[in-house]
């Protein structure tokens, strides 16, 4: 494990756990945006990890987002962010892994946001959402474009144009969490969830979030006809991989299948 960093990482099997810790409130400047950023584009081409775990240390605040004091400080607000964009995950091309977002406490502004760059997101009942960048004057960007997209269009005007805060049932309730658990149980119950991905086909994984990603602007015909000419290049190399035929093989045997990833 890292030490002395606003980022921690810890590796278990073929999961990486990244801990976002910066007292006393998890927030963000440029130089952690850059460090998640790296950290998360060597998950993405570390071949031997399958699965990613984003938390953040403490009970009371998972991210607030941007850290108001480091700009205050001369951190510009447009300043360089480092690959993948703030927070490292929300502009990180290619990342075919699944990613899970473990929420404790406050996720509020972009701490709101890099939660939704992440596929699936466990919460604790202490925990509670705002875009409140109304109040300040600025426009929460990325959630204006993906929050639309992903709950009822009038429910995240809504959050987007009060900054009114929502407690976990409510954001459970519009499909943003998985799931809830008492802050105790959040760690393990990521980790379950983990190690369920874990076990699972990486090859497939890969190809459901390259064609989710292409999808999101294409006709429905469009998309089916670039999976089935195999013109995405992780279906491609699904198809003509050995762990297409150990599923294959697995279930005509009448037994669990063994993914290599190849």
């Amino acid at each position: 494990m890292t030490n002395d960093l606003p980022i921690k990482t810890r590796i278990e099997g073929h999961v990486l756990e990244v801990t976002l810790d910066r007292p006393k409130a998890n927030a963000i400047d440029l130089a952690t945006s850059r460090l998640m950023g790296e950290t998360f584009m060597s998950f993405r081409d570390n071949s031997d990890l399958r699965v990613a775990i984003l938390r953040a240390e403490g009970d009371k605040f998972f991210c607030p987002g941007w850290d108001l004091k480091a700009a205050a400080d001369g951190d510009a607000v447009d300043g360089d962010y480092g690959i993948g964009g703030f927070g490292g995950l929300q502009e990180l091309g290619n990342l075919n892994k699944p990613v899970i977002c473990a929420v404790n406490g406050i996720c509020c502004g972009g701490g709101l946001e890099v939660a939704l760059s992440c596929d699936l997101i466990i919460a604790s009942d202490n925990a509670s959402f705002a875009l409140p960048e109304i109040r300040s004057g600025t426009v929460a960007d990325a959630a204006s474009i993906k929050l639309p997209k992903r709950i009822p269009y009038h429910v995240a005007m809504d959050l987007l144009l009060t900054g009114r805060w929502f407690d976990v049932h409510e954001a459970h309730q519009w499909g943003l969490i998985r799931e809830i658990c008492a802050p105790d149980e959040l760690l393990e119950k990521t980790w379950e969830l983990a190690r369920l991905l874990e076990s699972g086909p990486p090859l497939v994984y890969a190809a459901i979030k390259e064609v989710v990603r292409e999808a999101e602007d294409m006709k429905f015909q469009d998309a089916l006809n670039r999976v089935s000419k195999r013109q995405l290049a992780s279906v491609d190399r699904l198809y003509s991989s050995e762990d297409q035929l150990e599923g294959a093989r697995a279930f005509a045997e009448k037994r669990d299948p063994v993914w290599r990833g190849k």
